[in-house]
């Protein structure tokens, strides 16, 4: 059986490096080693693994699928030997995460230094997209999600809200003229954004002490990426209605001007999710708690005080990320 491991681990390893040379470098074995590993695989499992050039190494579509369950299978026995060891007061290993594209790009990452000092050990891979992913199927050890959580096979921790407002270029508002009331924007030009996993394009909403409105807006394009969909705003495509991290700076900057003040949109709930039948190893139990201390600290993470959020309300889920499944 270690001989199984070993093998599956070289093999992660020259897939992951594309090269036999690099991974027995990296895995400080005989080049000769590796490449019997990685027969002894094909062997035992009847089945081509990768295409070997003398230019190259790809993996073969039986390859892809082996290689997905290795790394799984490698990440519960490193997860099961690290809760029976000490090794939980230094966490290691590959922790795997996902979350918003604009969520990444703006509030983890620049943090992540900070995490790494404190956890060297530790080797992230960051899915950041806005599309909602399978975190059993895809591998995935946790992910950060925006709205409702309706997936009961998660465990969620609530670390934060995020808030939206609504913004304009300057020069659309030169030729479109600025929206006083929400109900002046039915006769503005917008950019929407559409879910990537069912296709519905998001709602409006706007509050102002006791009223609410909701609002299907006309738009001239819609998005599915939080990062484009700022572009498209700062390109003058139309008005939009974004988190408020993504568009501090360039309201600031006056590349952009925030409209209707007095009205906000529904803050979202964010949750720190993974899969309840996954041990929760070192390394995740970690990160959660340094994900949960960075957004408590982070200004825009909190409920405005002009905004409270209603208990029971419903929230939508304008341009940002995908409720859970």
């Amino acid at each position: 059986m270690n001989n199984k491991l070993q093998a599956m681990e070289v093999f992660v390893q020259v897939v992951d490096a594309g090269s036999f040379t690099r991974a027995a470098e990296t895995l400080q074995l005989p080049k000769a080693t590796v490449s019997t590993l990685v027969q002894s695989l094909e062997t035992s499992l009847s089945t081509k693994l990768l295409h070997r050039t003398t230019r190259q190494v790809t993996v073969t579509t039986d390859g892809a699928a082996y290689y997905e369950r290795c790394v799984r299978i490698l990440s519960d026995v490193r997860d099961a030997e690290e809760s029976l060891s000490r090794t939980r007061l230094s966490p290691s290993g590959r922790l795997r995460v996902d979350m918003p594209t604009g969520l990444a790009s703006e509030v983890l990452i620049p943090a992540l230094p900070g995490f790494f000092e404190r956890y060297p050990d530790i080797m992230m891979e960051l899915g950041s997209t806005d599309r909602p992913v399978d975190l059993v199927e895809e591998g995935v050890d946790c992910a950060i999600r925006g709205g409702e959580l309706f997936d009961t096979s998660l465990i969620a921790r609530r670390v934060g809200v995020i808030n939206f407002v609504t913004a304009a270029s300057p020069g659309y508002l030169e030729r479109y003229g600025t929206p006083q009331h929400p109900r002046d924007l039915e006769r503005h030009r917008c950019v929407n954004y559409f879910s990537a996993k069912t296709g519905k394009v998001y709602d409006w909403d706007f509050r102002r002490g006791d009223e609410r409105i909701d609002i299907a807006m006309r738009g001239v394009i819609a998005l599915n990426d939080s990062n484009a969909y700022v572009r498209a705003g700062l390109a003058g495509l139309g008005v939009i209605q974004m988190t408020d991290y993504l568009l501090q700076e360039h309201v600031a900057a006056g590349r952009m001007v925030q409209l209707l003040p007095d009205w906000i949109s529904e803050p979202v709930p964010v949750h720190v999710v993974y899969p309840q039948n996954r041990h929760l190893s070192a390394k995740v139990r970690v990160f959660v708690e340094w994900v949960s201390d960075l957004f408590a600290k982070h200004p825009h993470m909190h409920v405005r005080a002009l905004a409270p959020a209603r208990a029971g309300a419903a929230l939508a889920a304008p341009p940002l990320i995908e409720a859970t499944a």
